[in-house]
């Protein structure tokens, strides 16, 4: 019994520990998974790539041989086409401008500015350098700068939570919210993508146990001080491979489930 215990003991500790991977830390606390990847080395092993059919997750990281990986951008379930500009190898692997779905919805006709301009998450090589920067799709980068690969997603979260201004949400004159898109009101598994400084980059995996609404997202970002966030598709979309140590499958909420569309891998 005495045996039980001390073990039970040894193993909550490491859960609750960070694990390091060169540079890669991983800690699980109150369901959520807090993924660092820092120093400059990380930033030439970050890619985002998409897949024809759609996959799981793990498939995904499979393929790849990653270290890391997790879900991405949003898209369409039924016809397997992106609704996020997806950016591999300086080339633009996802289009949504080619989703006929969406050009079929008079929603999304009526706010085709809003969506394509989503806020996407960006490796920049700036010369010798290589910076993250988390902007609206259509904002030009530095001069002397190049999008090596990027992934749309939405919305910005933190400094600033841009729900209407991407589409999340639509209120009437009187101030109601009369329609809402990947439940950023309501409490579901999220996937969330941050920067603190020049050189780290934070990922929060938001797991069933401990689903948030985006305003809850928005205050954990703030707690942990980061720079800035914004999500990437989330609810039962939420997933992520970690060697082959840990993975994550989330089951509710409204995203497409576990078969996705474009993935970030580190390798």
């Amino acid at each position: 019994m005495k045996f039980v215990k001390i073990f039970l003991l040894l193993l909550a500790l490491l859960i609750s520990t960070p694990v390091f991977a060169n540079d890669i830390s991983v800690k699980y606390d109150n369901g959520i998974y807090h993924i660092i990847l820092k120093g400059e080395k990380i930033k030439k092993k970050i890619k985002f790539i998409t897949s024809e059919e759609l996959i799981t997750n793990k498939e995904a990281h499979t393929k790849a041989n990653a270290k890391l990986t997790i879900n991405a951008g949003f898209f369409d379930p039924k016809n397997s086409q992106t609704i996020s500009y997806i950016v591999t190898d300086r080339m633009t692997s996802a289009d949504p401008i080619f989703n006929k779905n969406l050009l079929a919805n008079p929603f999304f006709r009526k706010n085709m500015n809003k969506i394509l301009n989503r806020t996407e998450f960006r490796v920049l090589q700036c010369g010798n350098k290589f910076q993250y920067e988390i902007a609206p799709h259509n904002s030009g980068v530095e001069f002397g700068c190049a999008i090596i690969t990027s992934a749309q997603g939405g919305p910005l979260i933190y400094p600033e939570l841009k729900l209407e201004e991407e589409g999340f949400i639509v209120k009437d004159e009187q101030g109601n919210v009369i329609r809402e898109s990947a439940s950023v009101l309501h409490k579901t598994s999220r996937t969330v993508i941050g920067v603190k400084g020049t050189d780290e980059c934070h990922i929060l995996i938001i797991t069933d146990k401990n689903p948030m609404d985006m305003y809850q997202v928005r205050d954990l970002c703030r707690d942990l001080k980061l720079d800035r966030a914004m999500g990437f598709d989330g609810g039962s979309s939420t997933s992520m491979n970690y060697k082959k140590n840990i993975e994550v499958v989330s089951l509710k909420g409204d995203g497409a489930g576990r078969m996705l569309k474009s993935f970030m891998v580190v390798y």
